[in-house]
């Protein structure tokens, strides 16, 4: 543990990059959330000393270039494919760290059936779900995850259950399935939130080591650009919108007992 006097060193008031994020320039939109959740990953590769032993799947959407960030092993999925991707590479390598890096359309419309049974059979993975309520990349359409009332290009006057249905909550779905060990929802808009979730991360990296079962950290996210806000108001209309119906924290969590 690090006192205040080696905290105030000036060596440890520089930031350090992770090693294992590339020297490229991010596509992301300014104050998108993958940005840090790409860095958190990278830094608990690094510090579990398993950057050898990972495999990554990222399907299509926002998520589709990582690759190009993290300095890891990568298999590009079909778009809603990677947890059934994910299954048979940790059934080929059960010693490596096997996860999926997916957005909200890919988990949760597209891939939706893929998800549910990848967890229902307790894969050894972990899955990272960013859900930003939108389809960011493909220019800011309705999502299963989009809020009642709340305006796309696609509900141009709001999503009504009558005519769209109601938001899908994945990760309480996924907590009633036999085959999960963690399920848990996550943010990083300040800094308490992205030391929350880089242990949330941390711990379904180590549930699927340890042969624990599927585990899914959700990370609530901004998407500014398709929500037509800036990165500073996004994160306001976030914990005054989304949180209350997604509400923060653990959901499952069996590897305690």
């Amino acid at each position: 543990m690090k006192t205040l006097q080696d905290i105030l060193q000036p060596q440890n008031l520089v930031y350090t990059k992770p090693t294992l994020m590339n020297d490229r320039p991010m596509h992301y939109c300014p104050g998108c959330s993958h940005g840090m959740v790409h860095k958190l990953v990278a830094e608990i590769i690094e510090e579990m000393n398993i950057t050898d032993h990972t495999i990554g799947i990222c399907p299509v959407g926002c998520a589709v270039f990582a690759y190009n960030y993290l300095d890891i092993d990568w298999i590009e999925a079909a778009h809603g494919r990677a947890p059934a991707c994910a299954s048979a590479v940790s059934r080929m390598w059960p010693h490596h760290l096997v996860f999926t890096y997916q957005g909200d359309g890919d988990f949760a419309c597209i891939g939706t059936g893929e998800s549910i049974h990848a967890m229902n059979r307790g894969e050894n993975i972990a899955i990272i779900f960013i859900n930003n309520a939108i389809y960011g990349m493909t220019g800011g359409q309705m999502a299963p995850t989009t809020l009642m009332g709340m305006k796309t290009s696609t509900c141009p006057y709001g999503r009504r259950a009558d005519l769209h249905g109601f938001p899908l909550k994945m990760t309480e779905i996924a907590a009633t399935l036999e085959g999960t060990c963690y399920v848990t929802r996550q943010s990083v808009h300040n800094v308490g939130a992205i030391q929350r979730a880089k242990k949330a991360i941390r711990k379904a990296f180590t549930n699927s080591l340890e042969k624990r079962g599927t585990s899914l950290v959700e990370i609530v996210s901004t998407c500014n650009a398709g929500w037509k806000l800036s990165p500073v108001e996004a994160n306001k209309w976030m914990e005054q919108n989304m949180f209350p119906f997604y509400p923060l924290g653990d959901l499952k969590d069996t590897t305690e007992k």
